[in-house]
């Protein structure tokens, strides 16, 4: 039986952006960042009203088409809950469309501060695997939405075929010696964009390198930071998608020449960097801004947080 929520009902949830495939783990690694999205819902009796500061404001759909409240009705849903009326305010530090996990983030936001509405009428929460699935069916695939759910390091994998696949994830503690930096270009893409790039077939060579280098990157992830150049090589889709992103192409290239390990953030065009050293090397740095990418500095990103009507500090 649905419960209808009564108006006056607040809940917050605080969500990370994430970088996904990590090189050679296409569409199966991934890792949390520390650049935050809040989303602040309230009950009232009847209306939608949906309000978005900073990323995405004055561009995304203020309606029942954006993608936090589609998520917020689907989290209602799976907790047999319903709202006759909201308010979804959505404060965005999450670049969108550069490789960052921003559509993810706000999946996630938006089914996880359900939750801080359910506990309050009595309603369980959706617990994480749950929400590694719901998010998982938007995106149709785990890396991103599974990063943003658990925190930390992912690896992700896909269980059963269409129509009902099921989505896991499983948390790898990141080593502490490794140092994140993220460069943003201005640039935009989408994943659907360059995804199409990519070949329907590839070769068994190709395919067991990479085999071997996702493999290897878990251990240079958790384990032996020395061995992050190594186990960043892809030759599954990087390469493919170059043509699309010449910028980030070549700075790819730059950073690696300057022996900092670097791959594509998800389907770019943002440039991740996973060095064992606290500072970029000059070179690669000043070539970075001279050439439009703002670099920075970055932790690894903490799970998911929601809470009934209170604001989360995270980071």
């Amino acid at each position: 039986m649905t419960r209808v929520l009564p108006p006056g009902l607040r809940a917050t949830s605080v969500v990370a952006a994430s970088s996904a495939n990590l090189g050679p783990g296409f569409d199966s690694l991934g890792i949390a960042l520390s650049l935050y999205d809040e989303i602040v819902i309230e009950t009232t009796g009847s209306g939608l009203t949906v309000e978005v500061e900073g990323e995405g404001a004055g561009h995304l759909p203020l309606d029942e088409t954006h993608l936090v409240v589609r998520a917020v009705r689907r989290g209602l849903q799976a907790v047999s809950v319903s709202a006759s009326g909201m308010i979804v305010r959505c404060r965005n530090d999450i670049p969108h469309s550069r490789g960052l996990g921003s559509s993810a983030a706000a999946v996630v936001g938006g089914l996880s501060v359900v939750n801080g509405l359910a506990v309050q009428v009595g309603s369980p929460p959706l617990p994480q695997r749950d929400l590694v699935q719901l998010a998982s069916e938007f995106e149709g695939h785990p890396d991103n939405a599974s990063a943003a759910v658990l925190g930390g390091g992912v690896v992700a994998w896909t269980e059963g075929d269409d129509p009902a696949p099921r989505y896991e994830a499983a948390s790898i503690r990141v080593h502490p010696d490794i140092h994140l930096f993220i460069a943003i270009p201005d640039e935009r893409s989408s994943t659907a964009e360059t995804r199409v790039l990519l070949p329907e077939k590839v070769s068994h060579s190709d395919a067991r390198f990479n085999v071997s280098r996702a493999a290897l990157m878990v251990v240079a992830l958790t384990q032996r930071p020395d061995l992050l150049m190594a186990a960043s090589e892809d030759v599954l889709h990087q390469p493919q998608r170059a043509a699309a992103m010449p910028a980030s192409a070549e700075y790819l290239q730059v950073l690696r020449r300057c022996g900092v390990p670097a791959v594509l953030s998800g389907a770019g065009p943002s440039v991740l960097a996973l060095s064992t050293s606290p500072e970029l090397p000059d070179e690669a740095a000043e070539y970075g801004t001279a050439n439009g990418f703002t670099v920075r500095r970055m932790t690894v990103g903490d799970g998911v947080q929601w809470a009934p009507g209170v604001v989360i500090q995270t980071g």
